[in-house]
């Protein structure tokens, strides 16, 4: 008999996920938000009992696997984005850390463990714990972390919040990471695409703008009128917005015109056959807030020196998830099944 087809390198497919999850969903009624394609973190009550606490919990568990520089930062920042899209602030933070066999000395274990410090120190987190590993069958060093942190009981989000007629929110741009990613793992290739000068600076934006959107988050929800957080990590700004549609029930409508493509990000991504919009997205935030509300978040980002654009609004789930063209027709949001990423470098 013929072996059954292999699934492709990166998430689960949404379908398979969401099976999974149903099956062996939790029944203790401490986890208020348990797990859920789309849902960025475990929301728990602190305190046992039906009155329960004031505060919440909140957690999340994200490995990091193919970022070979900076990987340190990169972990810490990635699981602290899930915990501020619940509202949440971060707080503590464990470690898996597992080091290829044959290629692993003390210096490469120093340097990531002063990443991660130096990422929890800015964000004001404290490193309490984890697992470090020299380990066999490893090419790269693979980190898996979990950030917890806290909420008050009433004030947590969840990406199910998004509703009909929300306004739709990115900040910063499309394709942040991926674009640094690229260029520092593929500059050979882009150096006659952009100047050094542009690489240099493309390759620095794991900083600035960076992947960290904690403070995007708490400007908007201070800012009032959210309803819905989320992330595009893997899979891009489209994977990311088909996750909240899904997880709201909802469908959206999106324009691509106002869709913030960095030039930059748009050349290297044109030179090597990719689409932005399914490109790894850390260091955008979604945010979908009461359309009455959006002018003053936007402001308020923009006052912090955060880019915020409106790029399309939220629908009821019947009318599916669209793209607007320039031209004014609308084509199904493109879907994803793996990585723009993982297809490269695959």
């Amino acid at each position: 008999m013929p072996s059954p087809p292999f699934l492709p390198v990166g998430k689960l497919p949404a379908d398979l996920l969401a099976r999974l999850l149903a099956r062996h969903s939790p029944s203790d009624p401490r986890v208020l938000v348990g797990p859920g394609v789309g849902r960025d973190a475990a929301i728990i009550d602190f305190v046992a009992g039906s009155a329960g606490s004031d505060r919440c919990l909140v957690a999340k568990t994200d490995p990091v696997t193919f970022a070979t520089d900076e990987i340190g930062r990169y972990v810490v920042n990635v699981n602290a984005n899930d915990i501020a899209c619940c509202g949440a602030v971060p707080r503590w933070f464990l470690v898996t850390l597992l080091l290829p066999g044959d290629r692993t000395d003390a210096a490469l274990a120093e340097v990531i463990f002063e990443q991660i410090a130096t990422a929890c120190a800015e964000l004001d987190v404290a490193l309490c714990g984890g697992h470090t590993e020299i380990t066999w069958g490893l090419d790269r060093p693979v980190a898996v972390g979990l950030m917890l942190g806290e909420v008050a009981r009433d004030r947590y989000l969840t990406a199910a919040g998004a509703r009909a007629g929300d306004a739709l929110i990115l900040t910063k741009g499309i394709a942040i990471e991926g674009t640094a990613l690229l260029v520092r793992e593929k500059r050979a290739a882009l150096g006659g695409v952009l100047a050094p000068a542009e690489l240099d600076r493309c390759a620095e934006w794991l900083r600035d703008p960076g992947i960290s959107v904690v403070r995007d988050a708490h400007i908007a929800v201070e800012a009032g009128g959210v309803h819905a957080l989320h992330d595009p990590t893997e899979g891009g700004v489209a994977t990311g917005l088909l996750e909240l549609a899904q997880a709201s029930g909802t469908g959206l409508l999106v324009e691509r015109a106002r869709l913030p493509v960095l030039p930059e990000c748009a050349a290297v991504c044109r030179a090597l056959g990719i689409d932005p919009l399914g490109l790894i997205g850390s260091g955008a935030l979604l945010i979908a807030a009461d359309p009455a509300a959006a002018p003053a978040i936007i402001e308020r980002l923009d006052v912090a020196g955060i880019r915020a654009a409106r790029v399309g609004e939220v629908r009821p789930s019947g009318s599916g998830c669209r793209l607007r063209e320039a031209d004014g027709s609308t084509v199904p949001l493109p879907v994803f099944p793996r990585d723009e990423i993982a297809r490269l470098f695959e």
